[in-house]
């Protein structure tokens, strides 16, 4: 029986009001009288639906006296599981190596030493307590010394990934790997002493610990995309101490792999690109369904029906399937070579079909249709975007930093025509593509279109399920980004959820890193701790070797430019009508996005009077270092 409440806010369709009391009483209240499920043709009944013996695998305690200053700072309960004793062996580790001075590491202060002529190691001084851990990212590669330190920890200069200074364990994304961490102290002598476990000699990255399926644990949990969302929740389910059986569906026939580089690279191989291999999976019990769709969802039965005839029972799913990419109403518009890039299969059949002859046009100035144009200008004869909007990228950047870009791209020998539009789409006789028509009423010859017009969420098989489902077809979720449905989840391109900062309503952000936390949001909420999410959005892209970040989200009336945008070398701040900065953008001025999504995930802000002398505009980061005032 649902809470009175509950009912209540549901036969009113009325947004619900969850307390993290109950969030918590959802996980720790069993099911009970509910009849057992009967075995029938096609019905997956491994894992009990509601198991009367099945207890949350913990709670997060928190501990008075420690105050990262970071939000979203969280241990993992599966590390305790899987801890080896304090006298660990000591074969495993490597002799102590002296690798600088203690004098050398500053309070607060981050130094990249090298263990050996192969391994670099990153030294951190915070509270007096020296920490070792790897000094790359292990997303790609970043050298970590150049990010952003917070309070408890470090955030990647390229792209934010975040890393506990004491574990080492990724807390934000993108990415899926944790840092390594080495043993440290300091010896007599006042050398800085390092040692490390062999096998860590040969890696950059760490897999945390992951659970064994147990027989005996009959829960069944799904997770349906095989995106960048899916492919870290299963991970973070098992590292949560998940050992029920465990499906992720994926639409595609491949394993999850990096979507950032599927436009960016003509003719990557698909293995270049994953995640994790086969075996992986295998090894940590995950079952992957490749090629298979969900295709309705029944809530009040708790089913799963799958486009490959089978009807899954589950105690707990999780749904993050992402996007389609939308062609619009214009005649001509179902032509063989007018084309839309969205997954791996998309791109490869896109760049078989081009040749150096070929006449290209790119409809939109977003991030699809420009990555396109930047990676086939060189590989056919003309390349032309045409963009509605006056520069290329205004909704996310604004007139300033979009004049740059159109600037960038012209360079290029890209023909840009803005505040313009395709009318029709023409064929010959043959049905091949030849040309297409502008608002202004020109043609210009076309062999190849490609549509970079949005995408809609995938959720119709949620229709008539429970899940209340918007208009637009993302998903309304709470902090712990659970659905109107107990038990189901909803993260990535389809949720409209909460994000850390101004923003007070919900909002629907199709961002990489977002999609890769709210997996191990959900996950952490799933397995029966409490976890609320506090991500601060953080994107970013690569136009012809030109990397432009951007952290935060807002309205603002004014951007401030710090540095030179003819060299592309800038920071700008976004500020709205209170005169705080809502958002900051930059391009070859590292690690400063990094290190303002930092302080906004301190729940701290900043203010223009902050940046507004030129000579002293970066002075507010010496705030990441100053401790969180704590909320009575």
């Amino acid at each position: 029986m649902l809470p009175n409440s509950y009912r209540l806010a549901h036969t009113l369709k009325k947004p619900i009001q969850y307390s993290l009391a109950t969030h918590r009483l959802r996980h720790l209240k069993c099911l009970e009288n509910t009849p057992k499920y009967s075995n029938y043709k096609q019905i997956h009944t491994m894992g009990s639906m509601l198991c009367k013996e099945y207890k949350t695998t913990g709670k997060i305690t928190p501990n008075p006296d420690h105050n990262s200053g970071a939000a979203g700072s969280y241990q993992s309960k599966c590390e305790k599981m899987f801890a080896v004793s304090d006298v660990e062996k000591e074969s495993e580790y490597t002799e102590a190596v002296a690798v600088c001075k203690a004098s050398e590491v500053a309070e607060n202060s981050m130094k990249q030493v090298d263990f050996d002529e192969d391994t670099s190691v990153l030294l951190v001084k915070q509270r007096g307590k020296l920490h070792a851990i790897g000094s790359k990212c292990t997303h790609y590669g970043a050298p970590m010394h150049t990010g952003a330190l917070g309070m408890g920890r470090i955030r990647c200069p390229w792209h934010g990934a975040c890393f506990n200074l004491e574990t080492g364990d990724i807390e934000d994304f993108p990415g899926l790997d944790s840092l390594p961490c080495y043993k440290v102290n300091v010896s007599d002598e006042g050398q800085v002493m390092v040692r490390m476990k062999r096998t860590d000699l040969e890696k950059s990255k760490r897999l945390k610990s992951m659970a064994k399926r147990n027989p005996k644990d009959e829960r069944c949990y799904i997770v349906v995309g095989g995106g960048p969302s899916g492919a870290v929740c299963v991970e973070t389910l098992r590292q949560e101490g998940f050992t029920g059986r465990l499906i992720l569906v994926c639409r595609e026939p491949y394993l999850p792999y990096d979507r950032v580089k599927v436009c960016k690279v003509v003719g990557i191989p698909i293995a270049s690109i994953q995640f994790r291999d086969e075996q992986f999976y295998k090894d940590n019990n995950i079952e992957v369904w490749q090629g298979v769709s969900a295709e309705k969802l029944v809530t009040s039965q708790k089913e799963l029906h799958c486009s490959n005839g089978y009807v899954v029972k589950y105690d707990k799913i999780y749904i993050a399937t992402g996007g389609t990419a939308v062609k619009p109403p214009i005649p001509g518009a179902d032509l063989e070579m007018v084309r839309t890039v969205r997954d791996f299969q998309d791109a490869q059949d896109l760049f078989k079909l081009v040749t150096p002859q070929m006449r290209v046009v790119c409809l939109g100035a977003s991030f699809i249709s420009l990555e396109v144009a930047a990676a086939l200008v060189s590989k056919v004869a003309s390349v032309t975007v045409v963009g509605r909007d006056t520069v290329p990228l205004k909704a996310a950047f604004g007139e300033e930093i979009g004049a740059r870009v159109l600037k960038l791209f012209r360079d290029n020998n890209v023909t840009m025509l803005m505040e313009s539009g395709i009318t029709n789409i023409i064929g010959d006789e043959e049905g091949e593509l030849i040309e297409v028509d502008l608002l202004d009423e020109s043609t210009i010859p076309c062999d190849l279109l490609v549509m970079g017009t949005g995408s809609r969420p995938n959720t119709e098989f949620l229709v008539d399920s429970g899940v209340r489902v918007n208009e637009n077809g993302t998903i309304d979720v709470t902090d712990f980004l659970e659905t109107n449905v107990p038990d189901v989840y909803v993260g990535g391109d389809i949720a409209n959820a909460h994000i850390y900062g101004l923003a007070q309503s919900r909002v629907n952000i199709g961002h990489y890193q977002l999609a890769q936390y709210h997996g191990r949001i959900a996950a952490i909420n799933m397995c029966g701790s409490i976890k609320k999410m506090e991500a601060v959005p953080f994107f970013f892209t690569l136009l012809f070797g030109k990397g432009i970040r951007y952290a935060g989200y807002g309205s603002y009336k004014e951007v401030i430019i710090d540095g030179s945008l003819e060299d592309m070398k800038f920071v700008a701040y976004y500020v709205n009508h209170a005169d705080t900065v809502t958002a900051v953008a930059s391009c070859n001025r590292d690690p400063i996005v990094a290190q303002f999504a930092e302080l906004i995930s301190q729940g701290k802000c900043l203010g223009r009077n902050q940046i507004e002398d030129p000579s002293n505009r970066q002075a507010w980061t010496a705030q990441l270092l100053q401790p969180v005032s704590k909320v009575r």
